[in-house]
Parts: C-alpha cells; structure tokens; sequence
C-alpha cells in the first residue's frame, strides 16, 4: 500500500470556504502529537525512512488511539508517496519502552491539530502545526496496482487526482512541499541555531 500525499502552505479559511463551496464532508478534527525514533542499526535521515509513535485524540469525544508507523523512502519526485506500514498499539508508554529497549532513540516531536474533510474520493486535511503554522494536504492510498495497470499508474493515478483535488480548491500543485513535517521543523532548529 501506498500513500500519496500532496502538501501546500495555504490559509485554513480561504481553503474551509472553497470546501464548503464544493460540498465537501466534514470527517474530524483531531490533536496528534507524534514522537519519532531514530534507529541504532541505520541513520534513517539518510534513507528518508521514519518510524513514529503517534497519539491522536478525537477533539469531540475525547478518544485517544495510539499508532505505529513505518515510511519508507519517497518513490517519486513528483507527489510525497511512500510506503507505508501502520499498526494500532495499545500504549504510547509501553511502545515507546520496546523501542527503547531494542535501542531506537525519540529523536523529535511533532504536534499538530488536523481537520479532515472527504472530497472526491481524497482526504483533505487542515493541518496547524506548532512552530511551522498552516498547511493543506491531499492524500489517497494506492494499491500496488492490478494486472491491467501497475504499481507505478496507480500511485500516478492517484497524485494526478490529488493535483486535481488541489486545483478545485484554488491551490497549485507546483507550490507542494514534499519534505515532512519532522523534516521542516528539524530545518526551522537548525537554521535557528546559526
């Protein structure tokens, strides 16, 4: 399975009103904080691998539900699709004690609120994220792809609908970020400390 992600800065009300304009779904909103892991066998940074542990609460119910994440490297140049591998688990304390155990190292936290939307097949999220402010990402999974169309057309299928889905909210695909999160606030530190 593959996630295909695009990711613009973009202001949350100008994008909330197209929304509404398209019709779109209210799905959730939703506070994540995500804790990522360095790994003692290879330096993830240079094989554009993460492993995280996110907690994420419902800001309605007040559920927590606590994830494991593995991303593999990008596998394209045009969209942020990569790889990736998630199980639920039951507490963040306890997986964060295994990893530590096997010797992976918290290396940085990302907190972020996020309010999705469904529109046209696409999750679109509003994500605020604390110290680097307000981003839009569109996102679908692909399949490995079928006998009639391959791994490669389908995530191609998918970002050329994410594009799209961009488009109809008066955004431009040729403004995308595809370094993540962790990646821009690493960046904002390091040029903070020069």
């Amino acid at each position: 399975m593959y996630e295909v992600e695009v990711k613009v800065r973009a202001d949350h009300d100008d994008v909330r009103a197209r929304l509404a304009d398209l019709g779109a779904d209210p799905v959730n909103r939703v506070m994540q904080s995500d804790i990522y892991y360095d790994a003692p066998h290879r330096d993830f940074a240079e094989t554009d691998e993460a492993l995280r542990v996110r907690e994420e609460t419902d800001a309605d119910s007040g559920e927590t539900v606590t994830r494991l994440t593995y991303k593999g490297p990008l596998v394209e140049a045009e969209s942020k699709t990569r790889r990736e591998v998630e199980t639920a688990v039951g507490d963040a304390d306890t997986a964060a004690d295994i990893l530590d155990a096997l010797g992976f190292e918290a290396a940085a936290t990302v907190e972020k609120e996020r309010q999705r939307f469904a529109l046209n097949g696409y999750t679109v999220t509003l994500d605020s994220v604390a110290g680097l402010g307000e981003f839009v990402e569109v996102e679908t999974e692909a399949e490995g792809g079928s006998e009639a169309e391959t791994a490669g057309e389908s995530v191609a299928n998918a970002r050329e609908g994410a594009f799209a889905v961009l488009r109809d909210l008066d955004l431009d695909p040729g403004d995308q970020i595809r370094t993540s999160y962790l990646g821009l606030l690493l960046a904002e530190e390091s040029d903070g400390t020069e």
